[in-house]
Parts: C-alpha cells; structure tokens; sequence
C-alpha cells in the first residue's frame, strides 16, 4: 500500500462506550481512551497493484470487529485483502458510515439463539461478504478486480473461530480456515471439509480439553494443525490484551504471556498458515515446535 489517505480511528466513540459498558460495567475509563488508540491503517488509501488473496476475520461473540484489528492490520501489510466483518446486533455496537450505532439484541438471549445457530448465521455472513466482494456486475469495493477469488480464507475469534467451520463446509471457495479458541458448537462434517487445511490455536486447559476441538481433530481429513500458546487466555488472541494494558485492566489470574508477546505470536502464526496454503510459501515453523517460539506447543494425535 502506497503512502496515501489519512489515519483510521480505531472505533467510534459510541462504539467505545458501548463496549466498555458491557465488559468492564461500572468502569468510568472514558470512551476516547479506546476510540483514540492508534492504529496503522489509513482511510481510502490507495492499494499497490495486483491480485492478492481474501481473508475474512470474525470476532468473538459480543465483541466488535475491531477486537482483531492487530491481526487484520498484519495480514494486510503482508499483502492480503482482509475484510475485518462485524455482525450486527451480536455485539456491543456497530457503528454504520451514516453514524447510526446499532446494539447488541441477542447477547442475553442464548435460549433463542443458541450458539450453533449463530456459527452457522454467521457462516452466511460471511458467504454474503464473499459474494458482494468478488461480485464482477455490481461489486461492493470499487477494487475489487485486486481479489483473487481463488485463494479465499478465513479466521477468527472465539465464536467467529469456531464459524470458520461452518463457513468452509457451506461455501466451497474458502480454501484454508483458522479457529483462535473458540468453542466448535458446529462440527466438522463427515467429510473433513474435504481435506482443506485447518487450524486451531488455543490458551492451555489442562485436564479440561475442549471436547469440540478433540472432536474436530479426529474428523478433519487434511493438513491441520492444533497449537497452545503458554501462559495465555481466551482474550489472548486479540487486541484485548494491549488495550487493558493501556487502560490499567489487569490480566485474568494465571497470565504469564505479555500482551505485545500474544499479538506478535498470533500474528506470526496466522500468517504463516495463509502464506501456507494460499501462497505455496513453506513455513518451517507449523511443522513443530522451536526455539524461537518456546510459548507455541503442538497437539499430538
């Protein structure tokens, strides 16, 4: 990306005080403390030229897109078209370009919404993403022509990790799908999602093995990968970390990892599996553990 456009806010302020309302109730950290952070992304900046890959991100249920923007920030200076997607009315507030800032609607409401119906609502949320950037009629980025609707991924967070499963085994054109520690209330079909590669990075259990995951890794039929980050924790995945670090949010007991350490592990290992298997580029470090890396263990079958 050329050196063009102006600054990106991180998120709107309405958007802030929604999200610190419903994660940290009673906190009195003002909502600029969170829409100001800084960020490396530009407004309307201009693209190199090509064609490069698709990602698509999807964040952790309640939590809005911009929970991931480190990570989505990485793969794009890495030459990815990343579409960072919020899923309106399934988290704190997202905020629309004519400034109309819509909340949450079924955060409280598991009974009705169950989280397997909102895995595979979002699979389709993320199908529509796909159609409406790679349209070639009536494309919904005037840029479009620079996808490679060829090499499509996925990733997310927590819920959004887990609807990369859904996702995959309804929409055959994403290639390669990435679960940061996000319970899979949709498993992997019979088929292994016909051998397309798969990853999942976790926070450690101990003897509490997430069941869906045991259960995912016996179904999946190709490449696949099952990482631990030591000393991490759910948030650990995300922009969380950095931000209640900034804000003086202590960590969950049992944290070791810094937070600037888990950003750059994500980012790292995210990277090298979509440099993997949408690039053809051999990444020696997802074939085990090393030196570089102590934290990242590898489940082994």
């Amino acid at each position: 990306m050329s050196d063009t456009g102006g600054p990106a806010p991180y998120m709107t302020t309405e958007a802030a005080r929604l999200m610190l309302q419903m994660k940290v109730p009673g906190s009195t950290i003002p909502p600029e403390a969170v829409s100001e952070t800084r960020t490396w992304s530009h407004t309307d900046a201009i693209p190199s030229h090509g064609r490069f890959p698709l990602i698509l991100l999807s964040p952790g249920f309640t939590m809005p897109r911009t929970e991931i923007t480190s990570l989505a920030e990485d793969l794009a200076s890495r030459g990815y078209v990343v579409a960072l997607v919020d899923h309106t009315y399934e988290n704190s507030g997202t905020t629309f370009p004519d400034g109309q800032t819509l909340t949450c609607t079924i955060c409280n409401d598991h009974d009705t919404h169950p989280f397997k119906a909102i895995e595979d609502s979002r699979a389709k949320d993320l199908s529509f993403v796909i159609d409406a950037l790679t349209s070639l009629r009536h494309p919904a980025w005037r840029l479009t022509h620079m996808i490679d609707s060829k090499r499509i991924g996925v990733a997310g967070h927590s819920l959004g990790g887990a609807s990369a499963v859904p996702t995959m085994a309804h929409d055959k054109r994403v290639l390669a799908g990435v679960n940061l520690d996000g319970t899979m209330d949709v498993p992997v079909p019979d088929d292994g999602l016909d051998g397309r590669p798969f990853m999942m990075i976790g926070h450690p259990t101990g003897a509490d093995e997430d069941s869906t995951w045991t259960d995912a890794w016996g179904r999946l039929r190709g490449w696949k990968r099952w990482l631990t980050f030591a000393g991490s924790n759910h948030a650990s995945f995300t922009d969380l970390p950095v931000l209640a670090d900034k804000l003086g949010i202590p960590e969950p007991p049992g944290t070791t990892l810094s937070s600037r350490r888990s950003v750059q592990l994500t980012r790292t290992y995210v990277a090298a599996f979509f440099n993997l298997h949408l690039r053809g580029i051999p990444e020696p470090i997802l074939n085990g553990p090393t030196s570089a890396y102590p934290e990242v263990s590898f489940h082994a079958p």
